[in-house]
């Protein structure tokens, strides 16, 4: 049988950006299906570890390039304003998706990748064969299929995924700022039913970006009415957002964000970044994780191809074992701190130990965040 590709990869943001890159330097044939244009923006913390600087070093992507600033610190404020700092274990950058996500597809375009803007509306395994259609009525043949779609979908639906039949209670609000912040510092910020991510990005623009119970925001009318009444209750975020310049006509929003458990393969499809996991935006490390999770996919896949993997059932194994080696306790140990987080009396708690403890913190820190990867 003839396919169109060797891999269609669905989606086309971190996960399966880099993926697509990875594979087609090994002489893969790669479609990638994105239903948005590039560039935009994302409601995204913007924040990438350390960890995944030696993998994308070894597939020529040159970060430095982007000018993105460098994140050495951390520092933890409750709503009353109490603060902890910490050094981070192993540091970060903080670039905007809108240049990251750009400069990955034209890196993916020269390494021969076909992208196309459309919507993956079907996807079917049979006989050892994907067949993928779009919403433009355009059908692919594949032998294998990356999901790296993000955080839902209509094809989530489709695919009967178990964790989009239940509502999702958390929203998430972005926006750029022209302020002064420090260069070297991501800041997390309590408030009253969420919390709040501070980090510059290149050019000197800092992300604020913030997770929100519905429940919570209902109450108010628009964005700026909730700022100003409920995230400015927290004095470091209302000294923030009383001298920054907003640089977005106005904040972007995404509702329904599911914290639920996914599983990385559906349907015989190997499922990247979001699409198979989301870690708390509270630890930061989603942009690393998803890239991570390309990497792991991507080596496996070529390894499948190399005949080193004999069957689909055996990929798809060994892909669900490394996710789960690589992120379950990851994912576990968000889920737990956002409890801590989000009720004032254990955030306080918690607070308290930690500033008795500070070189506890670092390590905590840790737990979220993975040792620097080396391309295989």
């Amino acid at each position: 049988m003839s396919f169109d590709a060797d891999v269609l990869i669905i989606g086309g943001g971190l996960a399966g950006l880099t993926a697509s890159i990875h594979l087609a330097t090994n002489k893969l044939r790669i479609v990638l299906i994105e239903r948005h244009a590039y560039p935009q923006h994302k409601v995204c913390g913007e924040y990438v570890s350390n960890e995944v600087l030696p993998y994308l070093q070894q597939l020529g992507l040159d970060i430095d390039g982007l000018k993105p600033s460098r994140l050495h610190r951390f520092l933890f404020s409750t709503v009353s304003g109490k603060t902890i700092q910490s050094d981070l274990p192993l540091g970060g950058f903080g670039i905007s998706r809108y240049v990251f996500d750009h400069f990955l597809y034209i890196k993916a375009v020269s390494a021969g990748v076909r992208i196309f803007q459309d919507q993956v509306t079907d996807v079917q395994f049979d006989n050892e064969c994907f067949t993928t259609t779009t919403s433009s009525g355009k059908t692919y043949t594949s032998k294998l299929v990356i999901g790296a779609y993000g955080k839902r979908s209509v094809l989530d639906k489709q695919l009967q995924r178990a964790f989009i039949v239940n509502d999702s209670p958390w929203i998430g609000v972005k926006a750029h700022y022209q302020a002064s912040f420090p260069n070297d510092q991501v800041s997390l910020h309590n408030f009253a039913g969420g919390y709040c991510g501070l980090s510059q990005v290149e050019n000197n623009v800092v992300n604020a970006c913030y997770l929100v119970n519905y429940n919570s925001f209902k109450k108010f009318r628009n964005v700026t009415a909730f700022q100003e009444q409920v995230l400015c209750q927290n004095p470091f975020l209302k000294d923030f957002f009383s001298r920054a310049v907003p640089l977005f006509e106005k904040p972007l929003t995404i509702s329904q964000i599911s914290f639920a458990r996914k599983e990385p393969v559906e349907q015989h499809m190997l499922m990247c970044g979001d699409t198979a996991g989301m870690i708390h935006p509270l630890c930061g490390n989603g942009m690393a994780m998803a890239i991570h999770s390309a990497k792991l996919a991507s080596e496996l896949i070529i390894a499948f191809f190399q005949e080193q993997l004999v069957t689909q059932s055996q990929l798809e194994h060994r892909y669900r074992t490394s996710w789960n080696n690589a992120f379950k306790k990851r994912l576990a140990t968000g889920r737990m701190i956002q409890t801590l987080l989000l009720n004032s009396t254990l955030s306080s708690v918690l607070l308290s130990s930690l500033q008795r403890l500070p070189s506890a913190l670092p390590l905590l820190i840790k737990q979220t965040h993975g040792n620097p990867l080396i391309a295989q």
